[in-house]
Parts: structure tokens; sequence; C-alpha cells
């Protein structure tokens, strides 16, 4: 069964079509990429699934429900969960007290601080656990922001460009970290430019350009599709 399905997913802004009849379906279990060129449109639909854009028109389906009218937080309510391209953790907290944040809407007492030590191991970051989390470096501040976004025991996890800035070594660290997840049970959907890291994790990707569906398969099916290198991957990228 799909755990999310978009079905006929338009968004105007004023005369600007910039979600164009999107069907995307992601299955229970998978993590899928969402990739393209600026301006393809990847963040507005990331928004639409999201509940931050009512679309224009079209229906967005949650584990075999119509969730369209329903809110941010009621998706998050019933399993979904957020990371988004600029961390928003709290700069003036511990890396731990961030989590702990996190953690407390459905944890306490020891087993608050239990799961609190589980994610800063997972998330490389029990050596700066007590650190301000303005402090830690690029990645680390990544990494925290997944852990808050975890904490919540999604069932799908929605990453905007969680590798944006990184170095290789982060990159791939955060690959595990997903893969890991995935293996956990989570569905993730992530949209990346990273190819490096959409290869070490994707089972299927999909490309939007201009606002549609453009291809879409496996990442060797995609890096072969010599239209998808005419429009984004280029000679840098693939």
């Amino acid at each position: 069964m799909s755990i999310l399905e978009t079905r006929g997913l338009n968004k105007h802004f004023g005369g600007l079509h910039v979600t164009a009849d999107v069907n995307l379906a992601l299955e229970e279990g998978e993590i899928h990429c969402l990739i393209g060129p600026n301006g393809a449109g990847k963040s507005t639909l990331f928004r639409l699934i999201l509940g931050e854009h009512a679309p224009s028109s079209g229906s967005i389906f949650y584990a075999g429900h119509d969730i369209t009218p329903l809110k941010s937080f009621q998706r998050i309510r019933r399993g979904m969960s957020v990371k988004f391209q600029v961390p928003g953790i709290f700069k003036a907290l511990s890396a731990r007290q961030n989590l702990e944040i996190a953690l407390q809407h459905h944890l306490e007492g020891g087993s608050l601080d239990a799961e609190a030590d589980r994610l800063l191991d997972f998330l490389h970051l029990r050596e700066v656990a007590e650190q301000f989390a303005g402090n830690l470096s690029h990645g680390q501040k990544q990494w925290l922001e997944i852990g808050m976004a975890i904490s919540l025991k999604p069932k799908l996890l929605l990453l905007d460009e969680p590798t944006a800035g990184m170095s290789p070594a982060e990159t791939f660290a955060t690959g595990e970290i997903v893969q890991t997840l995935n293996a956990d049970g989570v569905t993730i959907l992530a949209v990346e430019h990273d190819m490096s890291f959409v290869r070490q994790v994707a089972r299927r990707v999909t490309v939007l350009h201009l606002g549609r569906i453009f291809a879409q398969g496996t990442i060797e099916q995609i890096v072969a599709d010599e239209r998808v290198a005419a429009i984004y991957l280029g000679h840098g990228h693939a």
C-alpha cells in the first residue's frame, strides 16, 4: 500500500503554475528521493504534502486517508515529520536539551533520559551533547534536527536537502543515519541535490522539472536517462 499519494496535485501562485498535475505514490518502507533543477517545484511539493500550502486542485492521501483539508499539526499527529533545509533548532540550548524538548511530548523521567542518550549516540552527537546547539558544526546541526524530527516516532519522514553544505564524510554519515531509520521502519521522502547521497540511499527517484514529474525510476535508470542529464545532471553531477 502507498503510505503517501498525491493525485493531480496543482499549485498556482498568481499566474505561476509551480506544481503541475503531480501524481506521486510513495510505497510504505521505501526511501524515495526527489531531485530536479532549482525552480522545479520540489520545495512547494514538500509544503503541499506537509500542509503548509493548500493545493489549488488535487488531493493528498496518507495511509489511505484523504488528508488534503488537514492542517500541518494534524498531519504530524498521524505520523508525519519533517526536517527542513534550514535547521530549526534552539541555538541557546544544548544539543541534549534540544532533544529533550522534542521528546517531552511523549516521554518523561528515566525513559526520556535514556532515549536522549540513544539519539545522541545514533546521531554522532555524544561528544557535543552539552554544547550550545548554536555552536555546533553545520553537519551536527543538521543531525540534531533530524533527531528532533524522529523523536516523534514518525512513520513518514520528509527531509528537505538534508546534506546541503555538508562535507563528503558528513554526507555519507547522513546516508547511514537515513538507511538505519529506514531499516527500523520509517518511510523517507528526501529532496536532495547531492547525487552521491541519492545513489547511497534511494530505492526510487522522481525527477521534477517545471513543476511536473519528468522521470521516475531507480537511480541507475535516472542517471542513464539522457533527458534527465540534459535538464539537471550535467557532466559534473552524474
